[in-house]
């Protein structure tokens, strides 16, 4: 469900809970990080997961259950739990477990609340880095620093009004699964940028664009975008310039003045590559 630019607004309690829960998220998710005592384990799809993820998705789960017991729940590692209220919550407990479990310091703590109207919170939380992006339908989009972030101290978020693709600067995600056509055309015209941030670095000017290919992105990596990016000023689509939630699981955001013009850079190349056959074993 795309986002709704004239629903109204959301409960602005709801965006200083879901702020609250991120920030509990991120406090869990450090102390683990300087842990030695935990191990991860390859799920069925490949991909990692360590005890830390399933702690801090417990911990959101039963703060959840205890504020909004109503409201649906959809956890990257615990999966769904049905509610009557027609809401739902999105929980990715440690977004980048690969870079979480090879110490890495470039982690997120991601969550995001849909209502009847689409999606109308996100929060992506970086605790190393100790920065936060925090977003509500027709509140704006804040950014908040500290160990214990809050709407009051935040400062709001805005994109680059960047208007030539040339030497623009755009964040690659996943680039070693980008086929070579798609890393060729954009490396023609924007100024790559390893992804550091990714949304959180569009929002807060440190990036003109963002580009996710490769392997797909799941359900809850993308489920803040939508909020965060429209209420900084920005545009999120897939690379086909489809709805970010409904489409491929690739991904264009951008300051918006942008975004047609990467789209026709990017139209009709393919958007991954056989990582199998790079695969060493290592």
């Amino acid at each position: 469900m795309d986002y709704v630019f004239d629903a109204p607004s959301v409960d602005r309690e709801l965006l200083d809970f879901a702020v609250r829960l991120a920030a509990c998220a991120g406090q869990m998710s450090v102390q683990g990080f300087f842990r030695d005592d935990w191990h991860s384990r390859r799920k069925e799809d490949g991909s990692e997961v360590t005890e830390i993820d399933l702690a801090v998705e417990e911990l959101v789960r039963n703060e959840l259950a205890g504020h909004v017991p109503e409201d649906g729940i959809y956890g990257e590692e615990m999966g769904s739990t049905a509610g009557v209220s027609g809401r739902r919550w999105i929980i990715d407990p440690i977004n980048g477990t690969t870079s979480f479990t090879r110490r890495w310091p470039l982690f997120s703590n991601d969550i995001a609340y849909e209502d009847e109207y689409g999606p109308a919170v996100g929060v992506i939380n970086m605790p190393m880095s100790r920065q936060m992006v925090a977003a509500g339908r027709g509140l704006g989009c804040w950014v908040l620093t500290g160990e214990d972030p809050d709407l009051k101290s935040g400062h709001r978020a805005r994109v680059t009004e960047r208007t030539s693709t040339r030497g623009a600067r755009t964040q690659a995600l996943n680039p070693a699964g980008w086929p070579e056509e798609l890393l060729t055309a954009l490396h023609r015209e924007v100024f790559l940028m390893a992804s550091m941030g990714c949304v959180v670095d569009l929002v807060t000017g440190r990036a003109d664009a963002v580009v996710i290919a490769g392997p797909s992105m799941a359900y809850e990596d993308v489920a803040p975008m939508p909020v965060i990016v429209a209420e900084a000023g920005g545009r999120v689509t897939d690379l086909s310039g489809g709805s970010v939630l409904g489409g491929d699981k690739t991904v264009l955001a951008t300051n918006g003045l942008l975004h047609d013009a990467i789209l026709k850079l990017v139209e009709g190349l393919p958007r991954s590559r056989n990582l199998n056959a790079l695969d060493d074993g290592a």
